[in-house]
């Protein structure tokens, strides 16, 4: 049986993109007024986030024909603006994705070109990844676009963690049914799970690793895993980070997604 250390919430059948792990051991009580519910996720998002970031990651995709990885920088500034630039394996350096609000660009050096994307795009495969382009902007949708309420609580590395259900509001194009999220006390984002419009588990999201950068906890590795493509996953290491930083105004800009400085 898997310890509380390692399965931070009940497994329900999906949510959120971050994490995956089930426990028998977690107590998971009656569900109880959503009053905290926003706050807590929205306190998680801003410790993942800041004001403003930029990191290296490392991003480990297992396929059954074989492992790829790749290198990029990211730039964050707020909720609404992203940039994502590969610089590593050569095959795949320069490629580009901006987030502009609901407005999602990118770049390919061998077309030469920035598209933007529609969309019926949003929910495709980023990079040939586990994740969409839709997980590159999930902090403040997750928390203004859903409902949510506390269903349950477990124990992850000594600390609470608050299990909480998400709804999406009526009339938000979102293509979940639900999500099911575990936020340690300290504003970590242990878990996500993501279901279907019928109440399916499609994919889960977990931390496997956490530790302390820009002065923060903070989910170091994160490893995604789809339910219908068993013993493949991506996994998504940080290696450096800063936060709260300034960052020029031309970096979210088409011109620099092309061209950059």
């Amino acid at each position: 049986m898997a310890s509380p250390e390692n399965a931070p919430f009940v497994t329900r059948r999906k949510a959120m993109s971050l994490f995956a792990g089930v426990s028998a051991a977690m107590v998971v009580g009656q569900p109880v007024l959503a009053q905290d519910a926003g706050g807590i996720l929205r306190g998680a998002f801003d410790n993942w986030r800041a004001d403003s970031s930029h990191a290296v990651v490392e991003m480990k995709i297992k396929r059954n024909s074989g492992t790829r990885s790749l290198t990029m920088e990211s730039w964050t500034l707020g909720d609404k603006k992203a940039l994502v630039r590969f610089t590593a394996p050569a095959r795949d350096a320069g490629n580009a994705t901006l987030q502009l609000g609901n407005a999602t660009y990118v770049f390919n050096p061998k077309l030469n070109q920035v598209i933007k994307l529609p969309a019926s795009a949003m929910t495709q495969s980023w990079m040939g990844s586990d994740f969409s382009y839709n997980d590159l902007s999930r902090s403040q949708k997750v928390v203004n676009d859903y409902t949510h309420r506390i269903i349950g609580s477990s124990r992850h590395a000594g600390k609470k963690v608050t299990i909480i259900e998400s709804i999406p509001k009526r009339g938000k194009p979102i293509v979940w049914g639900k999500q099911i999220l575990a936020v340690r006390s300290d504003g970590v984002l242990i878990q996500v799970e993501y279901f279907d419009q019928v109440g399916a588990r499609v994919r889960v999201m977990k931390t496997d690793k956490v530790g302390r950068i820009g002065g923060r906890p903070y989910p170091m590795v994160l490893t995604m895993k789809t339910d219908a493509k068993p013993g493949q996953y991506t996994r998504i290491t940080t290696k450096s980070a800063e936060f709260n930083l300034s960052i020029p105004a031309y970096v979210f800009t088409k011109s620099n997604l092309q061209n950059p400085r």
